[in-house]
């Protein structure tokens, strides 16, 4: 998370307010989303009532008898699993039995499906690396589908996988239980279907999207619990690493979040980080994580709906507010993150509606870092260019201070819709400082580095505020709420707020709680 750096002026604060009134008189309404760049929906996911996907202990059962066909696997045999597999030919079926399957005292005894291969799990089937085998499932075969199984006890290095080790395409990954491993549980390729899984107490993610390449298209992730993830506590380890939380999506190009119950994770519930685009994060209940619900960063085009965000960022929050840091620590952080029209995807927006908001410890924040750009030593996504520059060399004094690189250089803050979304906020018993929680943000910092940057004073500052497009509109507030408007020691009150042409049509509705 990015700190408050340079200086702040008030003087910022009267030319942003009266800019974006003059904005918001003149934005358009979103248009119906495109059907092409992403995974294919059947209309919107309601609003959980309930946790959408209990289903860690709860899995259904696999198959009590092998299929027909089957090639059976015996517990009893260790490696059996990995020399049936070598020995069959692609699109083979295999049941392993029930009991606990083993692939031998090598570290690198590891299972390398391929094209088609299915794998089943009888009641009580369990793959246990036992804390010696690194991975699981590795290998680059297309079409391999993993059902009713628990994988468990797995050793796989920091950011690496045990299911889908090497992000093979078009994998079906149903019904299993994949926890108390190191590293992430699963990686992911290509239209992977992750669908029904209990993603538990795994050292650092339960789901690791990436793909060397960056060629990850067509990602569901649906009916999923996501839970107690990045129990190794990465962050601590390596501070700032940006390396924890329940799910992680580097490049992702489409991806459909659905239905799932993410919560109890230490860091963020879901994390977008760096060039993902065409995402749609719709149903699912997301609490008590100890980051924010959402992190999208350096990211394009998404659509966030109908989800419950409940109780996120409170342990974040308290960690940030005792070191007197003002910089609001959101439920939702939209960290140089915007709709792009070039890139193609379903919403040219990040449309945020239809949510509920409820006792987080801030609600979104909608940040720019001044000096992040290509080629910028700030830039925290080492070697990436934003999508819109081919080579980021070109991101170099002169050219850098000219349009179009101007623009194209830097990932931006930009076109984001935050509406018909309810916000209740966090009350005095979460443990949260008065003045530090139950924010709302567009912000930046003072640009200062490098030295040839030509984003340097409050020219980001005040570009997001007044010039990318963000507008609030038709929410529902309740409990005390402050907003932050260009810069972290800018504060304001609601009326103000609204009086800027923010947050039109809104209503904000005080309670009997003590409020943060």
């Amino acid at each position: 998370m990015p700190s408050s750096r340079g200086a702040h002026r008030a003087s910022v604060l009267v030319l942003l307010l009266a800019a974006v009134a003059l904005l918001a008189s003149c934005t358009s309404t979103p248009g119906p989303p495109s059907t092409e760049g992403g995974p294919a929906t059947a209309g919107p996911a309601p609003l959980p009532a309930t946790p959408p996907a209990r289903v860690c202990d709860r899995l259904p059962p696999g198959p009590a008898q092998a299929p027909e066909g089957a090639v059976v696997v015996d517990p009893a045999v260790d490696g059996d699993l990995m020399r049936k597999t070598t020995a069959s030919p692609p699109g083979t079926t295999f049941w392993l039995a029930p009991g606990t399957h083993t692939l031998g005292a090598d570290q690198f005894g590891q299972v390398t499906p391929k094209d088609g291969n299915v794998y089943l799990g009888a009641p009580g089937a369990v793959l246990d690396g036992r804390g010696i085998n690194r991975y699981a499932f590795v290998g680059t075969a297309t079409g391999v589908t993993i059902k009713h199984l628990t994988v468990r006890g797995f050793n796989p290095p920091h950011d690496q996988g045990v299911v889908n080790h090497d992000s093979g395409n078009g994998w079906i990954i149903e019904g299993n239980a994949i926890e108390e491993n190191r590293g992430a549980g699963l990686m992911a390729g290509a239209d992977q279907q992750v669908r029904g899984n209990c993603l538990r107490n795994n050292g650092q993610y339960g789901l690791n999207a990436f793909q060397p390449g960056n060629g990850i298209t067509g990602l569901v992730v649906e009916y999923n619990e996501v839970v107690g993830n990045n129990t190794d506590d990465w962050e601590a380890q390596k501070p700032g690493c940006g390396c924890t939380g329940g799910m992680k999506f580097w490049a992702v190009d489409g991806a459909d979040v659905r239905g799932n119950w993410i919560h109890d994770n230490r860091g963020p519930g879901l994390w977008a980080d760096t060039n993902d685009n065409d995402f749609l994060i719709e149903g699912n209940l997301i609490e008590n994580n100890d980051s924010g619900a959402l992190f999208y960063e350096a990211s394009y085009n998404l659509v966030l709906r109908n989800n419950v965000i409940r109780s996120n960022g409170i342990p974040e929050g308290r960690s940030i507010a005792a070191k007197n840091d003002a910089f609001p620590q959101p439920a939702v952080y939209l960290s140089e993150s915007g709709g792009e029209p070039r890139v193609p995807a379903r919403t040219d927006k990040i449309e945020i509606y239809g949510n509920v908001f409820d006792q987080n410890w801030s609600g979104i924040t909608a940040w720019e870092n001044a000096d992040r750009f290509c080629n910028s030593p700030a830039n925290t996504s080492t070697g990436s260019c934003t999508r819109l520059v081919a080579d980021r060399e070109q991101c170099t004094q002169p050219g850098i201070a000219q349009r179009p690189l101007y623009d194209d250089c830097r990932w931006k803050t930009q076109r984001v819709e935050v509406h018909d979304n309810t916000f209740v906020a966090a009350a005095a018993p979460v443990g949260c400082p008065a003045g530090f929680a139950n924010k709302m943000a567009i912000l930046s910092n003072y640009g200062t580095y490098p030295e040839w940057s030509p984003y340097k004073g409050e020219v980001i500052q005040v570009a997001i505020a007044t010039a990318q497009d963000n507008r609030w509109y038709a929410n529902i507030y309740r409990g005390a709420w402050t907003f932050v408007v260009g810069a972290v020691d800018e504060v304001i009150p609601p009326e103000q707020w609204q009086q800027s042409g923010q947050d039109s049509g809104s209503s904000f509705e005080p309670t009997d709680t003590v409020p943060c």
